[in-house]
C-alpha cells in the first residue's frame, strides 16, 4: 500500500512526540512492505513565527492532498497575546473545517497496570472503555463571534448553531459504531435550556428509532460530567456537541491515568483524517525529553485503522504500546509521588524506542 501523509509537528512538544511516531510509522512501512510519502507542514505558533499566519493556502493544500494528517499539537503561552483570530488554534479549526472534519472519535479505556494512575479508586469488577463522539465543525467555535463596548463597558459574545443535517450526520456516525461495537449512546446535550439541544435532542431520538437494537439515552452535560466520575463505566458511547465534546473528553482524559495516554481521530465522510493525541503543547515540559508520546502513538495506529483499513498494523502497535506498561515502563506522568521506585521510569525517547522494539 502507498498512502500519501502530511506530518504536522506543531508547537512546545509536539516535534519530539511526533519524531517518535514517525519511526514507529517507517518500522511498520519496512515490516508490512508499504510506502509512506511524508510531506511535513507548518501549522499553529510555528506558521505565526514564519508566515505571520497559523496556516497558510499552500500548507492547506498539502493537507487537503493528502490521504491523513498527523499532528503533534498546536499553540503555547508565547502566542497568547496574538489577536484571537490569528491565534494558532485558528489554523487548527480551519484545516478542520476545510477538510470537512465533522466527528471526532476519542477513545478512553484504563489498562489493567494503570488503573493505579486513575484519578478514580477503580473497582475489579469494572470496565471502563467507552467513546466520545463530538461534533468537530458546528456549535460556538465556528459561530460568530464579537468583542465590543457599549456605553463604555465591554461585552462579548459567541453564537451557537447548530443545523439539522450536521446533528443527524454526527449522530450516524455514533449509532453506527454503537451497531458496530455493540455498545449502548448516550446523547449529551442541555436541552432544558439551550435551543440548539433541544433540536439535538429530538433528532437524536428520533435516530434511535431507526436503530431500535441498540439501548439509548439522553443525559444532560451537567449530569454526563457528574457521571463520569461517578459511574463512567455505564457508558459506551458517548456523542455530543463541539463545546461540550471538547470539555467531557478532557475529563474522561484523567480515567485513564494521563491525558499523555489518550489518542484521537477526526473524520470526514470519506477516510481521509486527521489523527492527533488530546493534550495540548506542554511549551513548560518542551524540549526535555520528559513528554509522553503514547497518545500520539496510539493516534497513529488510529490512522492505520480509520484511514488505511491496516487493521493489523494497528494492533501490531496497540499491542506494543500494552505490552510496554505492562513491562512498568513509564514516564513521568504516568508515576505517582513517592512511587518512584516501583516503575522504570523513562522519557520521551526511549519510551518510543521501547515500543518500537515490540512491533
Amino acid at each position: 500500500m502507498e498512502k500519501n501523509i502530511a506530518v504536522i509537528k506543531g508547537d512546545g512538544i509536539g516535534p519530539e512526540i511526533i519524531e517518535k511516531a514517525i519511526e514507529i510509522l517507517k518500522k511498520i512501512e519496512k515490516k508490512y512492505s508499504h510506502k509512506f510519502n511524508l510531506e511535513y507542514v507548518d501549522m499553529g505558533g510555528c506558521s505565526i513565527d514564519k508566515y505571520g499566519i497559523p496556516l497558510t493556502d499552500e500548507n492547506l493544500e498539502k493537507c487537503l492532498k493528502s490521504d491523513a494528517v498527523l499532528l503533534g499539537s498546536v499553540g503555547g503561552y508565547k502566542w497568547d497575546n496574538v489577536e484571537p483570530e490569528n491565534r494558532p488554534e485558528r489554523g487548527l479549526l480551519k484545516l478542520r473545517k476545510e477538510m470537512n472534519l465533522y466527528a471526532n472519535i476519542r477513545p478512553t479505556k484504563i489498562l489493567k497496570p494503570l488503573e493505579y494512575a486513575s484519578t478514580l479508586k477503580i473497582n475489579e469488577n469494572d470496565s471502563i472503555d467507552f467513546i466520545i463522539v463530538r461534533e468537530l465543525t458546528g456549535g460556538i467555535y465556528f459561530g460568530k463571534h464579537s468583542f465590543e463596548t457599549v456605553d463604555n463597558i465591554r461585552q462579548a459574545s459567541d453564537i451557537m448553531v447548530y443545523r439539522e443535517d450536521e446533528i443527524k450526520r454526527i449522530g450516524k456516525v455514533a449509532f453506527e459504531m454503537a451497531k458496530k461495537n455493540k455498545k449502548n449512546i448516550v446523547s449529551v446535550d442541555k436541552a432544558n435550556v439551550l435551543y440548539s439541544s433541544k433540536l439535538w435532542r429530538e433528532i437524536m431520538n428520533d435516530l434511535a428509532k431507526e436503530y431500535k437494537e441498540i439501548e439509548y439515552k439522553d443525559m444532560y452535560v451537567d449530569n454526563a460530567a457528574m457521571q463520569l466520575i461517578a459511574n463512567p463505566s455505564q457508558f459506551g458511547i458517548i456523542v455530543t456537541e463541539n463545546m461540550f465534546g471538547d470539555i467531557l473528553s478532557d475529563e474522561a482524559s484523567m480515567l485513564t491515568g494521563s491525558i499523555g495516554m489518550s489518542p484521537s481521530a477526526s473524520l470526514s465522510d470519506n477516510s481521509i483524517g486527521m489523527y492527533e493525541p488530546i493534550h495540548g503543547s506542554a511549551p513548560d515540559i518542551a524540549r526535555k525529553d520528559i513528554a509522553n508520546p503514547i497518545g500520539t502513538i496510539l493516534s497513529l495506529a488510529m490512522m492505520f485503522r480509520y484511514s488505511f483499513n491496516l487493521f493489523e498494523e494497528a494492533e501490531d502497535i496497540e499491542n506494543a504500546v500494552n505490552k510496554t506498561i505492562e513491562e512498568n515502563y513509564r514516564t513521568i506522568d504516568l508515576i505517582p509521588k513517592n512511587m518512584e521506585l516501583s516503575y522504570k521510569k523513562v522519557g520521551c525517547s526511549e519510551m518510543g524506542d521501547i515500543i518500537m522494539s515490540k512491533i
